[in-house]
């Protein structure tokens, strides 16, 4: 029986930039292809033949693409027209057209507001600076992904229901996959999770059948993977 893959496209994109440090992280469709050839290299088995694969299947989210005002400077800006909704779409119409590649796509939860980023936030509360300091730099569009991870589990419940296939690759790092790990394993199918290197929780280490990152090891040390880290709901 062949092998079904599932790839966590906002995971993928967060640790290519590490795993990949000198290459072209800013072509849209070269970082699809990489993610199409780690998906089948998880094909080759050591000291055996190599798997039949079923299908890749790719989880993200449409960019945004409103137009809203900064909230400092009051300008009209359209994220639409940003570099990232430039790159995000060019990149989903590149998976589009890989061979055995099904792309899945969820929602963007759109909460109408600006948030205070990180670092600003920090040096407010260490009173470093003032609100009235603040720039538009300084404030990111709350935007959050919806649907995709919902999306991974059903599929990965449908496959292994459907006997379609005996084993899974997860490329993820998130604990919310662990009930559809468990659900996978209960019924016959090798359970491989791919993190891309990034450290990954205990109870999911607990619920797989095998750790293979495909990708090369960071020469820094891999960030602790979360699910917003992950694109997670």
């Amino acid at each position: 029986m062949p092998t079904a893959i599932f790839v966590d496209a906002g995971f993928y994109l967060k640790r290519f930039a590490a795993v990949y440090p000198d290459t072209d992280f800013g072509n849209p469709q070269f970082v699809a292809r990489s993610l199409h050839q780690v998906a089948r290299s998880h094909l080759t088995q050591k000291g055996g033949a190599d798997r039949r694969l079923y299908r890749v299947f790719v989880y993200d989210c449409s960019p945004l693409v409103k137009k809203a005002r900064f909230p400092v400077s009051r300008r009209t800006v359209d994220f639409g027209r940003s570099e990232a909704a430039r790159f995000r779409t060019a990149f989903h119409q590149e998976l589009k057209c890989l061979p055995k590649v099904a792309l899945r796509l969820g929602r963007l939860q759109d909460r109408q507001r600006w948030q205070v980023n990180p670092a600003a936030m920090s040096s407010l509360l260490a009173g470093r600076r003032r609100f009235d300091e603040l720039t538009d730099e300084d404030f990111a569009y709350d935007v959050r992904q919806k649907g995709t991870d919902m999306r991974i589990g059903l599929d990965i419940a449908s496959v292994s229901y459907k006997k379609q296939v005996d084993q899974i690759v997860l490329v993820a790092g998130d604990a919310d996959f662990v009930p559809a790990a468990k659900l996978a394993r209960r019924e016959g199918v090798d359970f491989i999770l791919d993190p891309m290197w990034a450290h990954i929780p205990e109870d999911l280490h607990e619920h797989i059948d095998g750790l293979r990152s495909i990708s090369p090891r960071p020469r820094v040390v891999p960030f602790k993977a979360t699910a917003r880290d992950a694109g997670g709901d």
